[in-house]
């Protein structure tokens, strides 16, 4: 275990802010887990009664693709977020993709997680050709998540 993960280990309880970030990241991973895996089971998007026609401007035939894209990115991705933000642990690659190292890696990628998810809304909605009320909910989850994650008791927090 590094140094950084040794000193989040040992400081004393989370704090809310942070329990706001995991719970955020958690409910944002169990629901793309949910949408995600309906779209895998079923590449038609019945089981989600989405038509076909939503990806009539994309490049895709069948939501396959954008399933495993969003089981993976914002599913996977932000549960082990969450987890790692409760029980830190080493991971490589997160230390090589992490842009701040001052920071710990699942902090760095609770960023990431917003970034992503505004550029799924974006590219969903430019694809769709429409913007719904569940887009702008989505879009500003992406952004709580970031505010959230940059307010300075999170960073002290997860600071190495």
């Amino acid at each position: 275990m590094e140094a950084g993960e040794e000193r989040i280990r040992r400081e004393l309880g989370l704090g809310r802010l942070s329990w706001v970030l995991i719970i955020l990241q958690g409910f944002l991973g169990i629901g793309a887990i949910v949408g995600g895996g309906a779209l895998i089971i079923d590449p038609s998007g019945s089981l989600l009664n989405m038509p076909n026609s939503l990806l009539e401007h994309s490049p895709f035939g069948n939501f396959l693709l954008p399933g495993i894209i969003l089981l993976l990115v914002l599913g996977v991705m932000p549960i082990v977020i969450a987890i790692s933000l409760i029980v830190p642990f080493h991971w490589g690659i997160g230390g090589k993709l992490n842009l701040y190292p001052d920071r710990y890696w699942a902090w760095t990628f609770s960023l990431y997680t917003g970034f992503a998810l505004h550029i799924w809304i974006m590219v969903q909605v430019y694809w769709i050709q429409n913007v719904t009320v569940i887009h702008l909910i989505y879009f500003a989850w992406g952004v709580v998540i970031q505010v959230v994650t940059l307010l300075p008791r999170v960073q002290r927090r997860y600071s190495k």
